[in-house]
């Protein structure tokens, strides 16, 4: 199979990633493949394959999807995924799953969509991108073994001491949400992972992002709001706002942030602009 380049997050699904190579050693002879310790061999690898690669496979969770993502935007090159992290967010809104057989059917096929991605200030994004209580709770996540318990145990933990974010928008006809807040999203997809809907109207090919407010609430009420995202039907009432937008400036009151996943610092003040058709995606 030529043309074909698969990055592999050795730390993804526990660190077993041996079974996914001796399977793909077995169905494709002398593939080419390369085990990532970093992002910055991540983006060498894509750089050295280049000219000879017309479709990179991202091997691991959202954050090694969207490090790979992010070389190949508006570049005319196709991302696939073989998901293999603890939220899998992205791949689950992209239909991509952990069958190796369907993987190397859609290869074959070389058939792909164009899809949107977004900026934060200069950074890009191909998910669900945010700040407040979900930032705080990222950064404390990344310093355990990660998995979806630990994501859990941490958020709860956070949620009792969190002081809320104060947001501004810089446009007037956005001006009568400014306020506190218990956590911003900008959502590309419908999911955070583990199929959490944060944004059930989000899509990735309409131009927009949505952006989504959430209030502090009681604890009783946090079960209610899990509740609705973990069954898609989380809508607007007095702690849930949408915005969808195709661009939009804000200040933040926090440095804290998640892109895809990955915690970040980002100072404000915050400009969102959606790059439409910006990412060919395998299907």
């Amino acid at each position: 199979m030529k043309n074909v380049a698969f990055i592999i997050n050795p730390f993804s699904a526990n660190k077993n990633y041996q079974p996914f190579l001796a399977s793909l050693q077995k169905q494709i002879e002398d593939p080419c493949f390369y085990i990532s310790e970093s992002t910055a061999g991540t983006e060498k690898f894509i750089q050295d394959n280049f000219d000879s690669t017309d479709i990179f496979v991202a091997v691991g969770g959202d954050g090694t999807i969207s490090s790979v993502a992010k070389q190949l935007i508006n570049t005319g090159k196709v991302l696939a995924i073989f998901p293999a992290g603890s939220g899998n967010g992205f791949s689950n809104e992209t239909n991509f799953t952990k069958n190796l057989d369907e993987l190397l059917i859609k290869i074959k096929a070389k058939t792909f969509r164009e899809i949107d991605t977004f900026k934060v200030n200069d950074r890009l994004s191909i998910n669900v991108s945010g700040t407040g209580f979900d930032g705080k709770v990222v950064k404390q996540f990344e310093k355990t073994s990660r998995g979806f318990k630990n994501y859990i145990k941490i958020s709860v933990a956070t949620f009792f001491n969190y002081k809320p974010i104060n947001v501004k928008f810089s446009a007037e006809e956005f001006k009568r949400h400014d306020g506190d807040y218990l956590m911003v999203n900008i959502a590309n997809t419908r999911q955070f992972g583990n199929n959490a809907y944060i944004a059930p109207h989000a899509s990735t090919v309409d131009g927009l992002v949505e952006m989504v407010l959430v209030k502090k609430f009681t604890l009783i009420q946090g079960a209610a709001f899990a509740f609705r995202m973990f069954t898609k039907t989380l809508k607007e009432n007095a702690y849930v706002t949408f915005l969808s937008v195709p661009e939009i400036t804000f200040t933040v009151d926090t440095k804290d942030w998640h892109l895809d996943g990955e915690y970040n610092e980002i100072d404000s003040p915050i400009h969102i602009k959606v790059l439409p058709k910006s990412l060919k995606i395998l299907i």
